[in-house]
């Protein structure tokens, strides 16, 4: 019972008390009846001083409980004039300024880290304890494919469709990992935790590497082959003036028929390698595209001849599936037919003989997919395609799928390049919106 119920109490008995003995002592009117109403009163306005010390007070401090309850940290307890109950009462205003301002820190330093994750270059993905996103950032939003967060609220990583979802569902916890997806996009992802109100919140952060790593691969290679041209031409040069020299004195000769042939086949050797190698000084010779706008559907058809060429001498059957929309791109006409028809030519030699290609366009968003019926791409191929100077074929220069990603990249254009449970492989570009 309350301390306040109980004093309350007290009062009524004390009353009827008073009462009892009024009434018994009535006719008599003794001394025995004017001490016990001395008594009785006595014990009242005691009662009025106890309340006003000790039970009002002990109301206030109530009252500031339920405050801290509902949280109000902006209201503030009265003194009650009461010596004791006052340092009390200025204890637990101190505790609310306190409180009041230890909130306002918070939230201003939640609103921080809030606008700070939003703008952050990096992807921050925070999980609930059942491994579903429960916050994700605009930059990991980004480099998912996706354009609200509502869309991804609630999901695990493995119900996404996504390669780099995929991957990140396959990271183990309180770890870190470099990532190299199909699409020669490059990242660095962490799967951490950190602890907020004693339990472990997963998340994970994604850093995209992509465009350090292609540039410092580019510079190292750009190194290499301007230097191994340079002085592989000088010496073939040499060579071939020289033998060429000696071969049209040997015909002159008597029975040098053998010598000049073994001599044809160096300089012809020497050609072969300086096509070789001024194959790989074109790949960093790309220049700027001149972007203009045109049909894309238009730019596919005009290349269809030439594609059709390289299908079929190995009967292989080009499907074409063109939007009816044509939608509009802004590209170089020159190096992207060059892009178009090195997809094609990779996917014919991937199927050999016998098979489909299939060119298909759509227009929201705009894309362009060459998908074949190919023998298919591992895991492990995905991840080393777009590198500089790996190739899949036995004599294979790792060439093509370079000057494509240079090319693209030089577009704005994104890209992958996977198989699929369907059994096709699929190059597929996505073009940016024209402004």
């Amino acid at each position: 019972m309350k301390l306040k119920n109980l004093f309350f109490l007290l009062a009524i008995l004390l009353m009827f008390a008073w009462g009892i003995l009024f009434f018994f002592t009535l006719k008599e009117k003794g001394t025995l009846h004017y001490v016990g109403e001395a008594v009785i009163t006595l014990s009242l306005i005691v009662l009025v001083y106890f309340y006003r010390k000790v039970v009002k007070p002990l109301d206030s401090i109530a009252n500031g409980m339920d405050l801290l309850r509902e949280q109000d940290f902006s209201s503030r307890l009265a003194p009650v004039k009461q010596a004791e109950a006052d340092r009390i009462v200025d204890m637990f205003n101190r505790m609310m300024d306190q409180l009041k301002n230890e909130r306002l820190r918070l939230r201003e330093q939640n609103y921080f880290l809030d606008l700070l994750i939003n703008v952050s270059p990096m992807g921050v993905i925070i999980l609930d304890f059942d491994g579903k996103i429960s916050m994700i950032n605009a930059a990991a939003l980004r480099f998912l494919g996706y354009t609200s967060a509502n869309e991804l609220t609630g999901k695990e990583f493995k119900n996404l469709e996504c390669p780099l979802a995929e991957e990140i569902d396959r990271l183990p916890k309180d770890t870190t990992d470099t990532i190299r997806l199909s699409d020669s996009m490059i990242y660095r992802c962490s799967r951490l935790s950190f602890v907020d109100r004693g339990f472990a919140h997963p998340f994970v952060l994604i850093e995209s590497l992509t465009d350090e790593v292609v540039k410092a691969e580019k510079k190292a290679y750009e190194k290499v082959i301007r230097m191994i041209a340079h002085e592989v031409n000088n010496t073939t040069a040499g060579i071939t003036s020289t033998l060429e020299t000696a071969s049209e004195a040997l015909k002159e000769m008597e029975d040098t028929e053998d010598i000049q042939e073994v001599m044809k086949v160096c300089v012809e050797r020497c050609y072969g390698m300086s096509s070789f190698i001024t194959n790989f000084a074109n790949v960093v010779k790309i220049p700027e595209p001149n972007l203009e706008q045109v049909r894309l559907n238009d730019r596919v058809s005009a290349c269809r001849m030439f594609m059709e060429t390289i299908c079929r001498d190995r009967k292989i059957t080009l499907h074409n599936e063109l939007c009816p929309e044509n939608p509009v791109v802004k590209i170089d006409t020159v190096l992207f037919e060059q892009v178009l028809v090195n997809i094609i030519k990779n996917a014919a030699e991937s199927i050999g003989e016998h098979g489909d290609i299939y060119i298909r366009t759509t227009d929201s968003p705009v894309t362009l997919e060459i998908a074949d019926t190919g023998k298919g791409i591992s895991r492990e191929v995905e991840a080393k395609l777009f590198s500089p100077f790996f190739s899949t074929k036995p004599n294979g220069q790792g060439i093509g799928l370079i000057f494509i990603r240079e090319v693209l990249t030089k577009h704005g254009c994104t890209f992958s390049l996977r198989s699929y449970s369907d059994g096709l492989t699929r190059f597929r570009i996505s073009f940016p919106n024209i402004q």
